[in-house]
């Protein structure tokens, strides 16, 4: 039997995915999920930040973080240095501070074809998802589980499915543009 709920729930995680990944982008601004991708190698594994110290936002343009352990500092320190954010921590004691620069407009531009290689590579993932969903109705009705009527009802979900979160994805995008460039 064909369930489209497992392919739905599927897009939905893909977007969820795409969406934390967004929001984990600087944008001029500052927010604690700037740091969620970034991982650092303590106690024998890597763990996000926000595992190891609390992370806050008390003014617009800076993040503190505050270390739990201070052996932390310095791995914590090199992990946000060595990524893409471009920023450069202030270490006070067991305090990180993060001050959130203004985006120049080549960094704007960059940070907007990031943007627009993101939305893609999560629509591909739909369309995948979609294809995979398209080759199991296939399957069932050469094993004649399914009528073709039911085929081509479940594809026409299928494409509506994909339809809408591509939309989703495309209006993501949209919104995330907008922010960097007024910002």
């Amino acid at each position: 039997m064909f369930n489209d709920k497992s392919y739905s729930q599927k897009m939905d995680k893909t977007l969820e995915v795409f969406s934390k990944e967004l929001s984990s982008l600087r944008t001029g601004r500052a927010n604690a999920n700037m740091l969620d991708l970034i991982k650092i190698d303590v106690y024998g594994q890597q763990m996000p930040i926000n595992q190891v110290a609390s992370i806050t936002t008390p003014e617009p343009r800076i993040i503190n973080i505050q270390v739990w352990d201070i052996n932390n500092v310095p791995l914590i320190d090199t992990a946000i240095k060595k990524s893409e954010l471009g920023l450069n921590p202030q270490i006070d004691g067991q305090l990180i501070r993060l001050p959130i620069p203004d985006l120049s407009e080549e960094r704007r531009s960059d940070i907007k074809k990031m943007i627009k290689s993101m939305g893609e590579k999560c629509k591909v993932s739909i369309r995948n998802i979609r294809r995979e969903a398209n080759d199991n109705l296939k399957n069932l009705l050469k094993k004649k589980e399914i009528s073709e009527d039911d085929e081509k009802k479940n594809e026409k979900i299928i494409q509506n499915l994909t339809d809408s979160h591509i939309k989703l994805v495309d209006d993501k995008v949209a919104i995330k543009e907008k922010e960097i460039m007024t910002i």
